[in-house]
Parts: C-alpha cells; structure tokens; sequence
C-alpha cells in the first residue's frame, strides 16, 4: 500500500458555535401597545432536507493519530430526501459520530466547519473530479493512474483524499488502488468556489406598514423555476406580488417577491413559501439539525427544495423583523433586529436590554459552545417572544481517537436528515456520493444553552446599519 504523506489531526479546540438553523425567521406582528404573537423560529432558511440512511458504498482506511493506528470504514453516505429525492455524500468530520436517523440541512460553507478551512475549495474540486461525479471507473482509474478500481474503492479513496483536507487528518487508504486515487486526488485538488444554495429566500423575515408592499424577499436558486404559495390566510387580503404590485405564483433566481398588504389590514402577520425540483449542487455542506457529523453532497436526484418568509405589519409603533444565523467565524448565532416602525423597539437578549431606533438594523452575536444544544430567546414589550434552537457544529475534532468508534459493514451508521433540495451528479436516477462515517456511536448531545438573562451569554458584537430595507 502506498502510504501518504503523513498529517498531524487538527488539534485546534473547535471554534465556538455555530447555528444549524441558519437565516431562521421569527415572525409576528408588534404593535406600540398591543400584544404579539410568541413563535419559536424554523430550523432553515431554506433548500434541502433529507435524512441519512446510512453508509452504503465503502471499504477500510487507516487513522494514524497518537502513534496509534485504527481501521475505519471509508465511503458514500445515502440520504432520502423530504419530499422526493435521494442524496449521496461523503463525510467532512471524521472524529465526529453520526447520530441515528439524524436530520441533516442544506446550509452555507460559512456555517459549518468549511468556513474556516482554507482547502475547502479543494474538496469540491476532489468531488467534481471523482466517484461518483465520474461514474466511468475505467477512466478515473486512467486518469489518476491507479490501476483497476471498484466502486467500493473508488469511493473509499475519494473519502481519504476529503478527509485529508476537511480534517488534516493522517490517514490511508487500505487498499492500493484507493491509496493511489487518494494520493492523486490530494496533489491535483485546485480551489474551487462553493456552489450556490438550491433554494434560499433573503431576508426570511421583513416588515412594514399596512397599505404598502412589505418587502423585498430575494429568491435564490439554481432551478429554472420555483413555485410561489400565498399566505393561507387569503381573507386577510395579503398578495404575493412583484415590485410593480402585480401577483405572482411563480418565480426565477433574483425575483423578489412582496407581501401587498391592505390599507385596512388588523396588525398581523403571513408567511410565503417557494418550492421546486431541482438538482443540488455537489459540494453543497449538510449539517445535522441534531449533533451528528457534518456530510458533503456527491451526487442526487431530482428532488423537492423549499423555503419560506414571513412577513410582519402594524400601523404604528415599533415593528420589529428578526432573523438569526450561525456564525463560525465569530463562534456563535448572529441575531438580527431591524426594525420599520415609527417608534424604538426594545428587547431583551441574553439578559441584556438593546434598542432599535426606527430604520435601524443591529446585529448580535450570541457566543454558544461548540456541540452544544441553544436556545436563543428574543423578548420584548406585549409579550413579544422569538426563539431560535439547534446544535452548534463548527469545527472537526481534532485530538486523536476520542470520540472515534470503527464502523462495520455490518453496523453502517443510520443517519436521518432533512434535505430539501436536488442535487447534481447523478448517474440515472441518483448519482453516487458518499461519505464514510467515521463513528457510528450515537451522539445526540443534548446540553441546552438557555439564554434568558442574568448575563449568562457574553455579547460579542453590535452592529448598527443605518439601513432603509432588510
């Protein structure tokens, strides 16, 4: 076999958190003396959702860590997707576990461990470039001078040559042809830029008055089209419409998309949701809605991508939009308040009390832990609530084995995840991808961040734009 040049495993602690439900809404109306509806946030703002089957196209690798070596299992991932589809992935998160029928999201590279990895770029050239992108193993194995290769192989050696840059982990191929692809892989790899989001709306929360358009919601994706659904709520006499007032049921990457509110409208809120099937694009990052290592796409069907937006109104007084995303860089959730109204908005995050004058925007971040369980809580007057929760998962582990459990082909790792989207790469009806599972342990960690005062959370940042929109 032929051995790879040797790497050390990330030993850097793991940034501090990050928020799996990234762009979450948190919608309803405030009115200057009236009340407001509490709303615990979505988990996403918006693309794939899928949950993992399991390991299912793999062979065997060595981990050198410590002066210790371990076999573990190498290869492609399943996933099924919500509402139609199928997903292939490969694992960027060795040392940690999958946990059991875990809930995956399509989220954004900044959101995940990719953020902050220089080679990230390097993984989705080593995806493009490999099994199961190119299906043809006759040719990859010309191409990278391997001699014969199996699918089982194949896959295999794309894992190790991920692994290597996803967690600078020292790691082989146990077999020689998938040791001689890693290696190839690994010194080929160029940076390549993340691919864009399936489906994603921006903001996913705005507000304003009755009597004019709310708005806009900027759609992005990479289907041709997607379908726009009103509010339920159609007596409330709320549109979808475009800038020019005129309604709309569908739209196209850049459309933005209003909210037409009746002058006579009883301070509220409603929410719009598009959908579309469509292919994800390979190398868009899945990160678990519960703490369970972080998958790459490889390859999918068509398959159902949505997302949603909400929009709040009143007729005087502070009306506030709030959203909330993950930020690795920072370690922690960004939550962002601004507000439409005509009088100052203030709430309370992590026990400390900030204000929103009218036309203003102000960005926190709320430092979490990284694995831990959040519960980020915005209270302000009339019963104002808006909650956000999920696990943060930021970086890979480094340290050696802990946390690392060999997986057999007879116990493969079930992960279930939510994936909205379609991907790309397929061969027929789905294309092969995959990631192999480094630990097949559950870990479903379950230590709650609760912020509700007291100081608990450090405030990290405070940012004020003077905007006129979201």
């Amino acid at each position: 076999m032929t051995t790879a040049n040797p790497r050390r495993n990330r030993g850097m602690a793991r940034l501090a958190a990050s928020i799996v439900a990234s762009g979450l809404v948190m919608a309803g109306a405030l009115t200057g003396a009236g009340g407001a509806v509490a709303d615990e946030a979505p988990p996403h703002q918006g693309g794939a959702t899928a949950t993992l089957d399991g390991l299912k196209t793999f062979d065997t690798a060595v981990l050198h860590a410590d002066g210790q070596n371990q076999q573990l299992p190498a290869g492609l991932f399943e996933m099924t997707v919500d509402g139609g589809g199928k997903f292939k992935t490969y694992c960027i998160d060795i040392h940690n576990p999958t946990q059991d029928q875990a809930k995956y999201l399509e989220t954004p590279w900044t959101q995940t461990s990719l953020g902050t990895n220089k080679n990230a770029g390097r993984i989705r050239w080593i995806l493009e470039h490999s099994y199961p992108k190119i299906d043809d193993l006759q040719v990859l194995a010309d191409e990278a001078g391997t001699g014969p290769l199996t699918v089982e192989t194949a896959a295999a050696g794309t894992q190790v040559a991920i692994w290597r840059y996803s967690d600078q982990a020292d790691v082989t191929a146990s077999d020689a042809q998938a040791e001689k692809l890693a290696d190839w892989l690994e010194k080929s790899a160029t940076d390549t830029a993340e691919p864009k989001a399936s489906l994603a709306l921006d903001p996913v929360a705005v507000s304003g008055h009755p009597g004019e358009r709310v708005g806009p919601v900027t759609v992005h994706t990479n289907a041709g089209q997607v379908s726009v659904t009103p509010p339920a709520d159609a007596a409330s006499g709320v549109r979808i419409t475009d800038k020019k007032g005129k309604a709309v049921t569908t739209a196209a990457n850049g459309s933005q998309l209003w909210f037409d509110v009746p002058a006579d409208a009883a301070d509220g809120s409603a929410s719009l949701t598009v959908q579309a099937t469509t292919s994800v694009p390979v190398g868009r990052a899945f990160a678990g809605a519960t703490k369970s290592q972080t998958q790459i796409l490889a390859g999918s069907s068509e398959s159902t991508v949505s997302a949603s937006a909400t929009a709040t109104w009143a007729g005087k007084g502070a009306i506030p939009a709030v959203t909330a995303k993950k930020n690795c860089a920072r370690g922690g959730v960004d939550v962002t308040t601004s507000n439409k109204g005509d009088a100052a908005f203030t709430y309370d995050l992590a026990g400390v009390e900030h204000t929103v004058e009218p036309g203003r925007t102000e960005t926190v971040t709320v430092p979490v832990a990284e694995d831990q369980a959040y519960d980020v809580t915005v209270t302000g007057p009339g019963g104002f609530t808006r909650t956000f929760k999920g696990v943060l998962d930021c970086l890979t582990t480094g340290g050696g084995n802990d946390g690392l459990t060999t997986q057999t082909a007879e116990q493969p790792t079930t992960i279930t995840a939510t994936a909205g989207g379609s991907t790309t790469g397929a061969e027929g009806n789905l294309a092969e991808t995959g990631s192999s599972d480094a630990t097949p342990m559950i870990a479903g960690i379950a230590i709650a961040l609760v912020v509700i005062g007291g100081g608990s959370i450090f405030l990290l940042r405070r940012r004020k734009d003077r905007t006129a929109g979201e």
